[in-house]
């Protein structure tokens, strides 16, 4: 997948369209920048002005959208618990 996709998904994760468009739009601008630069000089500039403008977006964000911190944790320790009891019910 190229940067722009990644930063596409993202930004519909966030609803950036709705709670800032102009900050989404520049992020996609900055996204497609990357993709099609071959100069490293150029690419590490816009790399790092998109970073910059998608930790505002992740901030401006609706709080409790999918993708929350504290969820991924809870996810990742059920997923952990119910294969320790797979592995718990087949080796009896």
């Amino acid at each position: 997948m190229s940067v722009a996709d990644e930063i596409t998904h993202e930004l519909e994760d966030l609803h950036a369209d709705e709670t800032s468009p102009g900050m989404a739009a520049v992020a996609l601008d900055l996204a497609k920048a990357i993709d099609v630069s071959d100069a490293p000089t150029a690419k590490a500039v816009a790399a790092r002005e998109l970073r910059s403008i998608m930790s505002d977006l992740r901030k401006l964000a609706p709080v409790g959208e999918k993708g929350d911190t504290v969820d991924d944790i809870a996810q990742q320790r059920e997923k952990r618990r119910a294969a320790a009891r797979e592995r718990a019910a087949s080796g009896d």
